[in-house]
């Protein structure tokens, strides 16, 4: 998606910009090209970006680590402020004092508005924290079914082979 350029959005018809895409985003994995559509209005002094979008993403369930696709959607708006003073830092000072109702997003008014880096942090937090393939997911199954001769401690023999080299491991340390 190309950048918009801020000014240009006040030439437009209703000053809004609608966007349709399809298309695989830098850094996001997904099976499938992510598809929406991207509204952006310019309203005086911010601008209003609306986006509905989705695609399939591979996750790694957190309880037995196997991968399984996800559906992700998406349907967000934000607004972000139009500010002369936007992304202008002050850089004689190794820190900034930041007031809690500065924390917004804002853009210079004649500055770019990226929709694909939008797009991109709004799937980003679409993403599920607790990523589980399914509510029945009894996770990693560990069973003990034999003991280490040669260590004086029991040893657990896991039926999960991926923690075979784990074992063989451990078998070395004296």
């Amino acid at each position: 998606m190309e950048t918009i350029y801020i000014p240009h959005l006040l030439t437009k018809i209703e000053r809004k910009e609608v966007i349709d895409f399809e298309e695989f985003l830098p850094d996001l994995e997904t099976l499938t090209p992510v598809r929406g559509r991207l509204q952006v209005a310019h309203q005086g002094n911010y601008l209003e970006v609306k986006a509905k979008a989705e695609t399939i993403v591979t996750l790694t369930c957190h309880r037995c680590l196997k991968q399984y696709n996800h559906r992700l959607a998406l349907n967000s708006s934000e607004l972000i402020w139009l500010e002369e003073t936007a992304n202008q830092t002050d850089s004689s000072s190794a820190e900034i004092e930041v007031a809690l109702e500065d924390l917004v997003e804002n853009l210079s008014p004649g500055g770019y508005f990226s929709p694909g880096d939008w797009v991109y942090e709004q799937m980003c937090l679409e993403l599920p924290h607790k990523q589980i393939c399914d509510t029945e997911c009894p996770g990693i199954s560990l069973t003990d079914d034999a003991t280490d001769a040669t260590n004086t401690e029991s040893s657990e023999t896991v039926s999960d082979s991926r923690w075979a080299s784990l074992e063989a491991l451990k078998r070395q340390l004296p």
